[in-house]
């Protein structure tokens, strides 16, 4: 199982502490999917789906490609990348030790 650091840590529990993030990242377990495809089965709008796919993308928790379909249409897949991440007071504590002393994306002390 990998090691993150507690800044991985935190960064990737305060992107799944989102409903839609786990959602999408529920869909995405099945395979590559496209934003429009996404936006349709998890009933949410493009721009705010695409909202959430950066902040996944940010945390390391999905990839994207672009990729031209048979009609020569431009569109982006993500995939889901393989992370496991064990919370225990252990592991919490260790990830503590490693923590930088600066402010998350949202502007919270970490």
């Amino acid at each position: 199982m990998a090691q993150y650091s507690g800044d991985d840590m935190v960064r990737i529990m305060a992107a799944l502490s989102n409903p839609h993030r786990m959602r999408v990242v529920a869909t995405l377990v099945d395979g590559p999917n496209y934003v429009s495809q996404l936006a349709r089965e998890l009933e949410i709008s493009r721009p705010l789906l695409q909202v959430h796919l950066r902040r996944l993308e940010a945390a390391g928790l999905v990839t994207s490609e672009m990729r031209i379909s048979d009609e020569g249409k431009a569109m982006k897949f993500y995939t889901i990348e393989p992370f496991a991440l064990q919370l225990s007071p252990e592991t919490i504590a260790r990830g503590a030790r490693s923590l930088s002393l600066h402010t998350d994306e949202g502007g919270e002390d970490r």
